[in-house]
C-alpha cells in the first residue's frame, strides 16, 4: 500500500527541506517516490536538488490550460458553466511529473481567482488528482501542503497515514501546527506528528514540544545549521550536500515513518482445512 505522508507547517519552517530530503532517502533505497508539491509558493524542485537548468522543464497542473479544460469539459476562467465534478485523472501523474534522482516531481500550482478553494474547474482537476494519487497508488507518496492543506478533501485526507507539522522554535509555529493538527483529525487523517526544525536547545525544545503534543508525536529535532542554509541559498538538496551527520537525523526520522505508519495489505490466507 505504499507509504502517504503531508507535511505542513508555517512558511519558511523547512518543511519543504523536509520533503525532499526523506522522498530523495526513499528512492535511495530503491523505494518508487511521487513527491507532490502542493504549496502555492512552490520549493519542492529545489529541495530535491532539481538542477537549475531543468526547472523551466517542470510543469505546473494548475497552469495546464488545455489539459484542465479537456478533462472538466469547461473553459478556464470563465464562470456560469457546467462540468466534471469528478473529471477523469488517468495518467497525468506519469505525464506531467518531472523525474529525478529517482524522484518523481509533480507541481500542483495555485487555482488564480478569488475564492480559490471553489468548485472551478482547475481546483476540481487538482482535488481530483490528489485523490487518485493518494487513495489509488501504491509507492510513496509525499505531499509538500500548505498550512492550509487546501488539496485535501475529507475522503483523500483519509488516504493519507500521517500529518506531519514541522515546527520552528516559536509559538507562532507552534500555533499553526495546532491549527494543522485540528484540521487533518476534523478531515479523518488518524495520525498527527510533529518535527522540530532550527533547533539551538535540542533537549530543551523537544521537551517544549512533547509538552505541546505528546512525546511520541514528535518524530526528530533537526539543529539550526549553516549547511542547511547553504545548501538552500545554493538550490541544491541536502542529500548531495556531504553532510551525513545531518542526513543521519533526517533518516532516522525516515525510520520512524516507515515502522510506525506504513500500511501493509494483509498476507493472503489459503484454506488449509482437508476437503471431503
Amino acid at each position: 500500500m505504499g507509504l502517504k505522508l503531508a507535511i505542513s507547517g508555517k512558511g519558511g519552517v523547512g518543511k519543504s527541506t523536509l520533503a525532499g530530503t526523506v522522498a530523495r532517502l526513499f528512492a535511495a533505497d530503491g523505494r518508487p517516490v511521487l513527491a507532490i508539491d502542493a504549496d502555492p509558493d512552490a520549493n519542492l524542485a529545489s529541495a530535491l536538488g532539481l538542477p537549475v537548468e531543468l526547472r523551466p522543464t517542470v510543469h505546473t497542473i494548475a497552469e495546464e490550460r488545455r489539459l484542465i479544460e479537456e478533462r472538466t469539459g469547461a473553459r478556464v476562467k470563465e464562470f456560469g458553466q457546467i462540468f466534471a465534478l469528478n473529471p477523469d485523472v488517468s495518467g497525468i501523474a506519469e505525464q506531467y511529473a518531472t523525474h529525478y534522482a529517482g524522484v518523481d516531481l509533480l507541481v500542483l500550482g495555485a487555482v488564480q481567482r478569488a475564492g480559490g478553494g471553489c468548485a472551478c474547474p482547475e481546483s476540481v482537476l487538482l482535488k481530483s488528482l490528489v485523490r487518485e494519487i493518494v487513495l489509488r497508488r501504491d509507492e510513496v507518496v509525499i505531499l509538500d501542503m500548505e498550512a492550509g492543506i487546501e488539496h485535501l478533501g475529507r475522503g483523500t485526507a483519509m488516504g493519507v497515514d500521517v500529518m506531519v507539522a514541522v515546527v520552528e522554535p516559536g509559538q507562532r509555529s507552534l500555533e499553526t501546527a495546532a491549527r494543522v493538527r485540528d484540521m487533518a483529525a476534523a478531515l479523518g487523517i488518524a495520525h498527527f506528528a510533529v518535527v522540530l526544525n532550527k533547533s539551538t536547545d535540542p533537549a530543551g525544545e523537544r521537551a517544549w514540544l512533547a509538552d505541546a503534543f505528546g512525546a511520541d508525536a514528535v518524530l526528530g529535532v533537526i539543529p539550526y545549521d549553516p549547511r542547511i542554509i547553504a545548501a538552500d541559498r545554493a538550490g541544491r538538496a541536502l542529500n548531495d550536500a556531504g553532510a551525513d551527520d545531518l542526513l543521519a537525523l533526517y533518516r532516522d526520522i525516515q525510520h520512524i515513518l516507515v515502522t510506525r505508519y506504513e500500511r501493509h495489505p494483509a498476507p493472503a490466507t489459503s484454506d488449509t482445512r482437508s476437503l471431503p
